[in-house]
């Protein structure tokens, strides 16, 4: 028999998973890196630098996505969609995983930035989950959507020789496409364009401050 998780376990399991996420090589992925098997050609050493800001970018994003879904997680009405969060938050730990030791592999550091995005994303999950599940499916779906462009446009940025961050960022596009759909078949309200433009222009705040801190 499954024991009923009390009040204070799920507080416990949220203080570990804040700190597997914030805590630099503390997250432990379930699957292994795509890139196990990849070699890397030559790069100079501008094309690194702009590999780890790239990497940097999407290893911030990873922490803003945990966020969210803690967030909407904690406040979500239906047991079944909790469920369906940490299911997603826990493909998010191998991307932050993932990208944070790429970083490591290119000589290069975590965002100190990030505790304050964290903070910013698990605020507004944890509104969309109260406002409702269906606000809360669709604010997933959107911020999805926004992941997935900005994974196709660092594919297309990243260095020729990088190969083992792009087979990084080609499983991680497969999987947030699988969570944008997800949450759509799941209920997902679809934002307004205007909403949307908003959280794009959030987005690129992020992207610029944290491309080199």
């Amino acid at each position: 028999m499954t024991r009923q998780l009390s009040r204070a376990d799920r507080l416990i399991h949220q203080f570990d998973t804040v700190l597997r996420t914030l805590v630099p090589h503390a997250a432990q992925p379930s699957r292994p890196s795509p890139a196990t098997d990849i070699v890397d050609e030559p790069m100079n050493e501008a094309e690194r630098e702009h590999a780890v800001g790239l990497m940097r970018i999407n290893h911030t994003g990873e922490v803003c996505a945990q966020a969210l879904y803690q967030g909407q997680g904690l406040t979500a009405k239906l047991a079944d969609m909790r469920e369906q969060m940490e299911q997603a938050a826990q493909e998010e730990i191998d991307h932050l995983a993932w990208c944070d030791a790429r970083l490591q592999e290119l000589h290069g550091h975590t965002s100190v930035l990030n505790p304050v995005f964290y903070a910013a994303s698990f605020g507004l999950g944890a509104v969309a989950g109260a406002v409702g599940d269906r606000v809360s499916l669709g604010f997933v779906a959107a911020t999805e959507e926004q992941v997935g462009k900005h994974l196709d446009d660092h594919l297309r940025q990243m260095p020729a020789g990088d190969r083992r961050s792009r087979k990084i960022l080609e499983q991680m596009r497969e999987d947030e496409a699988h969570h944008e759909r997800w949450a759509l078949e799941a209920g997902g309200a679809r934002f307004p364009l205007p909403v949307k433009l908003g959280m794009r222009l959030m987005s690129k705040v992020m992207t610029k401050s944290v491309y080199r801190i």
